[in-house]
Order: C-alpha cells, then structure tokens, then sequence
C-alpha cells in the first residue's frame, strides 16, 4: 500500500488556484519540458484559457517524499456547482485559497459549505501576499469567520495557514519570512490532511466523475471506497434506482501527473479510472458481484434558469456551420448530458425545440459558446427562471449578490438593485471601497452585470450564488428600449446607417450582410422601430455644395454571447452561428408580426 493524500483545491475565480497546481506539480518534479514555455497545464481548454476560469474539475498526482498526492481542482463558479459537489467526494481534505487583499468571496463560500459539511480538514492558504496593500491577517481572521458561521467543527477551525505566492513560487508559514520554494505547503499536507483509511472487505467505487475517449468509449472515475478493485474482475454495477447490472472491468487504471497509467489493482483510498463498463451514470455504485453494498449517490443542485434551443431557420442558415440540422441539435445535447450533471434537455414532442436547464447564464453560455465552437448552428430563446410550487405559492429562485465597488458608486448601484426586487442585506466599509450583500431574485440579475459595470466605470466587482426559493416578488422591468429592425434583407450601407444615428445605437457594421427581421441596433425610445438600412446613395450628375459631407459613423456596440443572451426580449431569438452572433425577431415578416401583436 502506498502513502496517499488526496485533497481538494477551493478558489475562487482569480484567485491563483491553477498556478498554484502547476507549481505543485513542478516541485512533483514533473513536466520538465513545460517549464519553460511558462503555459498553464491545468487549464486546457481554450475557452477555459480565453476567460481564465475553471469550468471542468480535473484530476492530477505528484509524488513527494515517498507519498502520492492527489490533487483534484474544482470551479470556482457557483454555476458549475454540479462540479464541485460531487468531485469534493473523492477528497479527505482540501486546501482553501484565498487572495490576500480580497479575502474570501462568496463563490468560496458555496464550495467550502459544501466541503465542510462532508467533514474535510481544511488547509487556508494565503495566495499573493507580494501584493501591494495586502492584508493577510485580516483575510486570517476573516476565513476563520467564515468557517465559523458555516457550522465548522472545533477540529476543522483548528488550520494552519500558509502564506506566499504562487506566481513567484514560495511558501512560508510567516507572510514575512520569504523561502526559496513551496515545499512548506507540500509538508503541512503530509502532515495534517489524514491519509485515507484503508477499509478492508468487499470492493466498494462511487463514480463520481467521466471521461471520454474516442477509442474505449466512456470512462468512469472514482475513488476506491473500500477493499481492492482488480483488471478484469467481474463487480455489480449498482444504479441510483437499486437496479444491479453485472459488468466486468477491462482496463483499470491510476493518475500520475497530468496522465494516466495503468495498474493491475487499485487498493482502497486511490482514485482511478475504469475502463469498460455501459450504461453507467454519475452517482453509481461499482460493488462486490456475490454480496453487493451500494454507496449513497450524490445529491445535485437543481437546475434554476430555462431556455429554449432550436435549429436556425433564419435567411443566413448554413452559411457558417457545419452541423446545422435538428437531428444534429438533439445527438449533441444529449452527449452533453452524460458529462454536465447540472443540466437537463426536455423536447417539445409537437416542435424541434428543447427546453435546456441549467444554473445559471454563465453556465448555458459556456455550452453554447463549446457548440459554436465545434461548428454548430443554433438559435436560443430568452433564458427564463425555474418556478415551483411550493405550499399552494408561486416561488422563485433568490440569489444572494455581492458586490465591491468604489463608495462614489454605491448609491446608484443599491437604486439599480433594489429596482428588480433586490433587498441589501449588510454593506461595509474597506478602506476606500464598499461591499454590499443583496438577495435579489434569479430573473433580476439576467442583464445587470452590464448595467452595474456602465454605472461603475468598470471599477465594481460582482458575484452571485444560489440561495433557496421563495415566494415570487412580481414584476420587475427589464429593457424598455424598442428594436430596430431591418425592413429588407441586403447589404447595410454606412449611408443609410448615417441617416439613422439620431434613432439609437446600431450592432452592424457598414457592408454588413442583414435580413429582413433582424435587430441591427438599439430604438431610442420604446416600441419597435423598423428601418431600412440597405438604402444606398442616389447618384445623379448634379453638383451641389451641400449633397457630398462625409459619413460620421459612430462604432457600432459589439456584445459577447452572455450580454447578447442577457438583451434579448421574448419575441427574439440570438442567432448562433461559428463566425456570427446576430439577434431577429422570431417572427420575420413585419405584418405577420403586428398581427401576432394584436392577438
């Protein structure tokens, strides 16, 4: 049997928990090549890469002093809570990183409720403390706070700390003692994360998460419960509903590094990958063939936000995409569903539209954004909130909103707030900045991110977290603003476009292919205003002093796929395509429209 630890790393977004893995897994003395080209090895997937956060938990080992530790990195997002809930199951402790000037945020507050109540020892490590005005004390005290409000027992608020910086590679006990390198915090996890117990009798596997490979299909990843599991062993497996399904494993194998390899046997306490195994889900049990025991399974957050997705049938479908039909829609949603536990897809028996659920806009973008990605071409509705019924009462999803922003701003953000039913819970003073907690409904922080960067000159700092239903709070307004909208489909002249400035602001560029029925910029005023933007310049041979000014464009507003699923009203639809991102209205034709208006 081998020396193992395995622990959870808790950050929230920003904070230096991917570097801080890839220096671990430097002093692991691993990946020498990568060490110059300075890239993280962590987080490889390029949409993880372009927006810097965790979306996938993945699993990684190195070796020190004679013991193996797993590290399993979790997201940050309470989004991805479906993530973290499950993938905490495999760890005996974890290590909570917490930025020396900003202190401990809410999203680390979601993940480490969670893993405090599975009962892991917890690590505090102070992470920048090179910072200028850091204040890693007061951050000290602050986690031991929030640990204590969060039901800690007397042994877990019993943690060391460890100070430093992950980026400069050092880790010291004293913030103000710097070493050469980070083995202090490779010695306090020998030291105070329990390795894990070594149950003896018949095999027990909870898998708590899945990989895919092209070759062998879908791999199950968990941590050995209890006694041994072997290659080529025949086991039960055991579905959440207590159905048993005989299976043997072909293939077994264990984490070294940033990859696998592959073991004969895999005693109680490792984590491994199975090969082998069908029709397995996430919470299933892997048990002894004679006399099988299931594990409880994972309980999952539900899912609070809605939206429709259906194929695009607009004027401009199949221009860009490769896979474009609704058979492709369907096969594709229903692969995400064995990875994403979060989500749920319903189709409309009478329609090609699913209904799509998940945590959060952040959460459905991140799989819109992967479709468009892979080539894919969809259109999605308005996301709309999950309701329940609760006690005979209408009941919504209620957020609790954080956000930190310079004191000049407070006024206008607690208005903005307070407007879509948000009501402010604490507000604090630290040094020039404030910090306000709000509980605001889900539907409430559709579209607010933008508004509260606008009234705070990009300067506020927001976050959001789950907090339970109640009963809904009724109407709040959402943008009043009408559409413009294209009258004729053709190319839009920087002309025309010039014409219309006085009427709002406009999404299209000047030589812009637009169909009829498209939104191309923003109405001043309320109501839908619909305009021709492929008028192009008479030329006649008449000179006149005052017919040839030139065009004074404004630059169009360009929106990314969260702040264009945020705008959208419930009679348009964000067109996806792999090079576009365009808003229509669902109905095309004008007529057709009011009709449907009047009715």
């Amino acid at each position: 049997m081998q020396n193992i630890r395995n622990i959870a790393i808790i950050a929230h977004v920003d904070h230096g928990k991917t570097t801080l893995v890839d220096k671990m897994l430097l002093a692991g003395q691993l990946f020498r090549e990568n060490q110059q080209t300075g890239e993280l090895m962590l987080d490889n997937n390029d949409l993880e890469r372009e927006r810097g956060i965790t979306i996938l938990s993945k699993n990684v080992s190195i070796n020190y002093k004679d013991t193996k530790i797993n590290i399993i990195d979790t997201p940050g997002h309470a989004d991805f809570g479906g993530e973290v809930e499950r993938v905490l199951n495999m760890a005996d402790g974890c290590l909570l990183l917490v930025d020396a000037f900003e202190g401990p945020m809410p999203q680390t507050r979601f993940v480490l409720q969670k893993a405090l109540q599975i009962g892991l020892k917890p690590i505090v490590v102070i992470n920048k403390v090179d910072k200028p005005n850091c204040r890693p004390d007061e951050v000290q005290e602050a986690v031991f706070e929030l640990m204590f409000n969060l039901d800690a027992t007397e042994e877990q608020l019993d943690f060391p700390t460890i100070y430093g910086s992950a980026k400069n590679n050092w880790m010291s006990t004293d913030w103000k003692n710097q070493t050469e390198n980070i083995f202090p915090l490779l010695d306090t996890i020998i030291e105070h994360i329990p390795a894990p117990a070594a149950l003896e009798g018949t095999p027990q596997l909870l898998i708590t998460s899945l990989d895919f490979s092209s070759y062998v299909g879908r791999i199950a990843v968990g941590r050995v419960h209890r006694g041994v599991l072997r290659e080529g062993q025949d086991i039960a497996l055991v579905k959440r509903d207590r159905t048993v399904v005989k299976q043997r494993i072909k293939q077994l194998q264990t984490f070294t590094g940033l990859g696998r390899t592959a073991a004969q046997e895999v005693h109680s306490g490792d984590i491994c990958a199975i090969i082998g195994l069908e029709n397995f889900e996430i919470g299933d049990s892997i048990c002894d063939l004679e006399n099988p025991e299931p594990l409880d399974p994972i309980a999952i957050d539900e899912p609070t936000m809605s939206m429709s997705f259906t194929n695009n049938d607009s004027p401009f479908f199949g221009k860009d995409g490769k896979y474009v039909t609704s058979r492709h829609i369907h096969d594709r949603l229903i692969r995400e569903l064995d990875k994403n536990l979060a989500l749920r897809v319903e189709k409309n028996p009478d329609s090609d539209v699913w209904r799509v659920s998940g945590r959060g806009v952040l959460h459905l973008s991140v799989l819109i954004e992967t479709m468009r990605r892979e080539g894919y071409e969809l259109q999605v509705g308005q996301p709309q909130v999950i309701t329940k019924e609760i006690d005979g009462m209408l009941c919504e999803p209620i957020e609790q909103l954080t956000v930190n922003l310079p004191e000049e701003y407070s006024s206008r953000i607690i208005d903005m707030v307070t407007r879509r039913k948000g009501e402010l819970l604490s507000m604090e003073t630290q040094k020039d900045r404030i910090h306000m907690e709000f509980a605001i409904p889900s539907r409430g922080i559709i579209g607010l991110r933008n508004n509260v960067l606008t009234a705070s000159a990009g300067e506020a700092i927001m976050a959001h977290r789950f907090l339970e239903y109640q009963p809904w709070k009724g109407d709040i307004e959402r943008r009043n603003n009408g559409s413009i909208i294209a009258m004729e489909s053709g190319t839009a002249f920087a002309y025309a476009i010039d014409k219309l400035q006085d009427r709002g602001r406009f999404f299209i560029f000047p030589q812009e292919n637009v169909y009829a029925g498209q939104v191309v910029g923003e109405h001043s005023k309320e109501g839908d205003l619909v305009v021709n933007v492929t008028k192009s310049k008479k030329l006649t041979n008449m000179r006149a002093s005052g017919s040839d000014d030139k065009v004074k464009l404004i630059p169009p507003v360009v929106m990314s796929l969260e702040e264009t699923l945020e705008y959208i009203k419930e009679d348009e639809y964000a067109e996806i395509t792999p090079n576009h991102i365009r808003i229509r209205k669902i109905i095309l034709d004008e007529t057709e429209r009011k009709r449907a208006n009047k009715n």
